[in-house]
């Protein structure tokens, strides 16, 4: 459920599974205004969902709606997994901090979170959710920037000393101190503003990861991968965070294998 929901490509990740597990089920895109998600959330019970994956503008409002809602989709303050109970109650829960770490787990094996620090950039919804699993992981210490400080500084206020916030203009001397560089913005998206940053200072010790998935290797990733860097792409963190909502709502484990990517990516 989004507004937009085209672009996504999370129907054609649980068709595969759906099929590779042979099981009798649909995953559907429903663009759904925010004036009507509630009455349309509230429906879907009844019609015979069993959950819904949730998308920009909901994640918020989705939550505040819920009957239940997990530690981790507080902390974050926000839902992106939804799951129907059998009386109607929504369960709420949030799953882009779990598939970033085992995006990143699972494709840079030798990464150690309590190595040193990470450096991350932006401050949004992923930022967060990313802040969040990287402190539950261990890492000690997180360099945050964001074009406008301001809203870096209203995040780091909600996790304590851990983070220190610099600013934009200061992230090119800061990119050499982080063991991993994340970059959670939409810069360098296809069809958005390119990330213009002095990437000189990254070296092959890091590990740097890039949320954007369009395209699928990105002037950050592909500056990294010239500098030495170990990269991982975006694509694994949707991939594995559809892994426990698909869980719930079917019953079976789904596995991420190279043939998940290329269904996703056909």
């Amino acid at each position: 459920m989004g507004h937009p929901v085209a672009h996504s490509k999370s129907p054609q990740l649980f068709r595969h599974w759906l099929d590779s597990n042979g099981l009798a089920g649909h995953y559907v895109p429903l663009h759904v205004s925010p004036d009507a998600f509630e009455t349309t959330l509230r429906a879907m019970p009844g019609m015979g969902f069993v959950g819904a994956n949730v998308t920009i503008p909901h994640k918020q409002r989705a939550m505040e709606l819920a009957d239940h809602v997990t530690e981790r989709a507080t902390r974050i303050g926000a839902a992106n997994t939804l799951t129907f109970q059998q009386n109607g109650e929504i369960h709420a829960d949030n799953t882009d901090g779990f598939g970033f770490l085992e995006n990143l787990r699972q494709n840079a094996p030798h990464w150690r979170p309590e190595g040193g620090a990470a450096v991350v950039l932006g401050a949004g919804g992923a930022a967060r959710a990313v802040l969040v699993s990287l402190l539950d992981a261990g890492v000690p210490r997180i360099i945050l920037a964001n074009r406008t400080r301001s809203r870096a500084d209203d995040l780091a206020q909600s996790f304590g000393p851990a983070i220190e916030v610099i600013d934009w203009a200061d992230l090119a001397e800061a990119l050499p101190e982080g063991v991993s560089v994340i970059n959670t913005t939409s810069l360098g998206m296809s069809g958005k503003a390119p990330l213009t940053l002095d990437l000189s200072g990254l070296h092959k010790d890091q590990v740097v990861t890039d949320l954007v998935y369009s395209p699928l290797e990105t002037d950050l990733l592909r500056a990294a991968s010239k500098a030495g860097c170990h990269t991982v792409d975006g694509l694994g963190m949707l991939l594995y965070q559809a892994v426990p909502g698909f869980k719930r709502w079917f019953g079976v484990t789904p596995v991420v294998t190279p043939q998940t990517r290329k269904a996703v990516l056909a």
